[in-house]
C-alpha cells in the first residue's frame, strides 16, 4: 500500500516521460520476472517478461512477455497463467459436496445425508503445497447417527440389540403377571424410534411408555343403561357406550374410555328427565347442531347443518328449527347424502371385514378388517371412507405369515429329496441289476 501510494505521489510530481508505455499493472496470476522488475522506463520496443505466481501454471503456447508498441500500449494482454487444480478428493459416502471447481483457492463444503453426521473438517481449501497445490485437509466421514440404548421401564421390556442407530425403533411390552393378579397395561406409545436433534446427536423420539395396573370402576348411569362395553373389570382404553331410558335425555358424552389415571374420560354422562318445556337435542344423521347442546328450552331455536355432500330434500344445506310444546321439534327433515360415488366394500384377499360392513358407505364410515388364519395384516385394521371409493389409511393387505412360508419351504425341500431318491432307485439301481444277467450267461458259456 505504501509503495502504491508513493508511486501515485511520484506520478503527480514526476509524470512519466513522454513517449513511454505506462508501468504494467499488478496481475493476479503472474508477476514480473527479476530482470523486468528493475526497469523504470518503458520506451517503444521495451520487452518485459513474467513468471506465474505460486498456485498458477503457464498455459501452453501463451507467451510470457509484453512489448511496448509504437502506440505506447502494451502488446496483447492475454491470460498466460491459469490456476492449478487440486485432485478430486473422491466421493463422500452417505454425503455430498459440489466438486465443479477444484482450482487453486477454491473451497469444498461437505454435507451429510439425513440421518448421518460429519466427522472431520466441514470445509477444505485448495492451497499451495510444496510448489504445487493440495487440499488443506483430508476427506471427512459421514457416520450414521447413533442413539444410546433406550431407557428400561419397570414391569416392561423390549428386544435388545447390539446398537441403535437413526430410524431404528424399539417396541415395549409389559411383563406377564401370575394368574389371578391384575395385568399391567402399557400406557403411552408402545414404539419409540431413534432420531436426531439440531446438533446431529442421537435422541429418542419420545419418552418410553409405562407399565401400570389400570382399573376403572364399573360405571353406572341412573335412568340409563349400557349399549356396549359390558366386560368388567375395565382396563386401560376400555370403552363403554350409554343410552338413556325412554323419557330421558343424555347430558354428556355417550362414549367414555378408561384412562391411565383409573378414571373415565370424559366423565360418565347423566340422564335427565324430559319435561314439557324441554326438547332433547334432535338426532340428525349426517348433520350437526349449531349451537350444540344436550337439550333446548321451549321456544329456543337451533340450526341444523348437513355434512359436506349432504343436503335437505329442498336442496338447502342448513335449516333452523324451534323447540315447541310437548318437547317437539315438529317435522324434522333428514340430511340426505348423494348416493353417487358411495363406497363399496373393498376386496381383501385372504381377509374379511369384521365390523362396519354395509351395502354402501358414506363419508366418515369406518370398517374393521382382519386376515384369515396364517396371514398377517399389513396396514391399519380400522379404515375410514373419504369419498370416491377411497379409504384412509389405505386398504390393508393380508400377507402369508413367515412361519407358513417356512413350512412350505420345508415341504418343498422334502418333496424334492424324495423325488431325487425315487429317480435314483428307478434308474441307477435298476441299471445295475440289468448288468448282472449278461455276466452270468458269459460265465456259463465259459464253463460249458
Amino acid at each position: 500500500c505504501v509503495s502504491l501510494l508513493l508511486s501515485k505521489v511520484l506520478c503527480c510530481f514526476f509524470p512519466p516521460l513522454p513517449g513511454t508505455c505506462p508501468k504494467p499493472e499488478r496481475l493476479q496470476n503472474a508477476e514480473l520476472s527479476e530482470s523486468s522488475k528493475d526497469i523504470q522506463d518503458f520506451p517503444p520496443g521495451t520487452k518485459i517478461s513474467f513468471i506465474c505466481r505460486p498456485g498458477y501454471v503457464r498455459l501452453p503456447g501463451k507467451p510470457l512477455t509484453w512489448t511496448c508498441g509504437a502506440d505506447l500500449q502494451w502488446s496483447s494482454k492475454e491470460v498466460f497463467c491459469t490456476p492449478r487444480k487440486c485432485r478430486y478428493p473422491g466421493p463422500l459416502e452417505n454425503g455430498y459436496f459440489d466438486a465443479t471447481d477444484l482450482s487453486f483457492g477454491s473451497k469444498l463444503t461437505f454435507r451429510c445425508n439425513e440421518g448421518y453426521r460429519l466427522l472431520g473438517k466441514e470445509e477444505i481449501s485448495c492451497d499451495i503445497q510444496n510448489e504445487d497445490v493440495g487440499w488443506s485437509g483430508a476427506l471427512p466421514y459421514c457416520e450414521i447417527i447413533p442413539c444410546e440404548p433406550p431407557p428400561k421401564i419397570a414391569n416392561g421390556e423390549y428386544q435388545e440389540r447390539a446398537s441403535y442407530v437413526y430410524q431404528s425403533s424399539v417396541t415395549y411390552s409389559c411383563l406377564d403377571v401370575p394368574k389371578g393378579s391384575d395385568p399391567f397395561s402399557l400406557v403411552g406409545p408402545a414404539t419409540i424410534h431413534c432420531t436426531s436433534d439440531a446438533h446431529s446427536n442421537g435422541v429418542w423420539s419420545g419418552p418410553p411408555p409405562e407399565c401400570r395396573v389400570v382399573k376403572c370402576e364399573d360405571p353406572r348411569v341412573e335412568n340409563g343403561r349400557k349399549k356396549s362395553g359390558f366386560g368388567f373389570p375395565y382396563r386401560y382404553k376400555d370403552s363403554v357406550v350409554f343410552e338413556c331410558n325412554q323419557g330421558y335425555y343424555m347430558v354428556g358424552a355417550e362414549v367414555i374410555t378408561c384412562d391411565e389415571n383409573n378414571t373415565w374420560d370424559p366423565p360418565k354422562p347423566t340422564c335427565e328427565k324430559i319435561t314439557a318445556d324441554v326438547c332433547p337435542a334432535p338426532k340428525i344423521p349426517n348433520g350437526v347442531l349449531v349451537p350444540g347442546k344436550p337439550a333446548y328450552s321451549k321456544g329456543e331455536s337451533v340450526q341444523i347443518r348437513c355434512n359436506a355432500g349432504c343436503s335437505f330434500p329442498d336442496g338447502s344445506a342448513e335449516v333452523t328449527v324451534t323447540c315447541q310444546e310437548q318437547s317437539s321439534w315438529g317435522a324434522l327433515q333428514p340430511c340426505a347424502c348423494e348416493s353417487e360415488g358411495s363406497g363399496s366394500t373393498p376386496v381383501i384377499s385372504y381377509g374379511r371385514v369384521i365390523g362396519g360392513q354395509k351395502p354402501s358407505y358414506f363419508v366418515g364410515d369406518f370398517i374393521t378388517i382382519e386376515c384369515y388364519t396364517g396371514y398377517t395384516l399389513q396396514g391399519e385394521a380400522r379404515i375410514q371412507y373419504i369419498g370416491n371409493n377411497q379409504w384412509v389409511p389405505a386398504v390393508p393387505t393380508c400377507q402369508l405369515s413367515g412361519y407358513i412360508i417356512a413350512i412350505i419351504c420345508v415341504i418343498v425341500v422334502v418333496v424334492a429329496f424324495l423325488a431325487a431318491f425315487w429317480i435314483y432307485k428307478k434308474f441307477f439301481s435298476q441299471n445295475g441289476k440289468r448288468d448282472s444277467p449278461p455276466s452270468s450267461a458269459e460265465y456259463k458259456m465259459c464253463k460249458a
